[in-house]
């Protein structure tokens, strides 16, 4: 079923434009591919880029004593950009991520890197779904994770809402170790073990205090 691609904010899509046609910008990106491609270049396929704050995590113990799950809550996030996938033809050479300043959208960098062709994996995998959802990036960055969230509510604003129980996480390549890449999951399965690993261990003990030197023998005369 078609993915439905929200619209980019114009500004946003304005920037990216402007970059593309700086020839300075695409200098200074250091991605070859962008550098030594022939022919036009488009920005297609714009996807809101959002953080995850708290993956529903709370405190363990309560105000009132009780201790907490890992994974319950609400899981927060954050809008913090827009990223485009610039076209050359029928194949993708680069990516470009914008940022929300206080005049408002702009140009951020192009990139390359294997979060390019994995994206478009995934997107191809959410495309064969009987479902249709909306794509958005949602990124971990304290376990260096990036994965396509496809929300359930098509007619969301992009730039809000947080993941449902029923959402579907796509974990793009490369992923943490332990998390398979490109594996659908469900975010009420995934989130509990995301907040797992975001949820620092209880305090070590402290190491147990020496014990006291006995006392030298005196060796009689």
């Amino acid at each position: 079923m078609p993915l439905h691609v929200p619209p980019a904010p114009a500004p946003a899509l304005r920037s990216v434009l402007a970059a593309l046609g700086s020839p300075t910008a695409v200098r200074d990106a250091r991605t070859p591919a962008l550098q030594s491609v022939q022919g036009p270049l488009s920005p297609e396929l714009p996807l809101p880029v959002h953080i995850l704050d708290g993956p529903g995590v709370p405190d363990h113990v309560t105000q009132e004593g009780r201790t907490t799950t890992p994974g319950s809550g609400t899981p927060r996030t954050r809008l913090t950009g827009w990223r485009f996938l610039i076209r050359s033809g029928d194949r993708s050479v680069a990516a470009a991520d914008t940022m929300l300043t206080a005049d408002g959208w702009a140009f951020s960098r192009f990139f390359e890197g294997p979060y390019l062709p994995s994206t478009e994996r995934a997107l191809r995998q959410a495309e064969s779904l009987t479902t249709a959802y909306q794509p958005r990036l949602l990124s971990v960055p304290e376990l260096y994770m990036l994965t396509l969230w496809l929300h359930g509510d098509t007619e969301a604003d992009p730039g809000a809402g947080a993941p449902a129980p029923t959402d579907i996480l796509v974990p793009l390549a490369p992923a943490p170790p332990g998390i398979a890449a490109h594996r659908p999951h469900r975010v009420a399965e995934l989130l509990p073990v995301i907040g797992l690993r975001l949820t620092p261990g209880p305090p070590l003990a402290p190491a147990p205090a020496a014990a006291p030197a006995p006392p030298l023998l005196r060796t009689p005369a």
